[in-house]
């Protein structure tokens, strides 16, 4: 208790309690297509753009980052297409 308030820590909840305050943000997501998977793939993704920017070609830069995260080239080309996608407007 802080104050007298209450406060949910957030390792002491269980998973229905999580995902029970975080469901309208997850459907929101689901619907826009996102998969709760491709979190682990931000920092490879901003890997790939900060490259992007720098002028390095794409063959290039799929094998750094497969040999930097340990991820299959085909899922990499895949994750830059994927996350560079925009978002339906009915989902946001």
């Amino acid at each position: 208790m802080i104050g007298g308030t209450k406060v949910h820590i957030f390792f002491e909840m269980t998973y229905y309690e999580i995902i029970k305050l975080s469901k309208e943000s997850i459907d929101r997501l689901n619907s826009a297509g996102f998969r709760l998977d491709d979190c682990k793939y931000v920092a490879l993704y901003e890997d790939y753009r900060r490259m992007h920017e720098a002028g390095d070609k794409m063959t290039y830069i799929v094998s750094v980052l497969h040999d930097r995260y340990h991820v299959c080239e085909r899922k990499i080309y895949d994750l830059i297409k994927r996350f560079g996608t925009h978002c339906t407007i009915d989902a946001v």
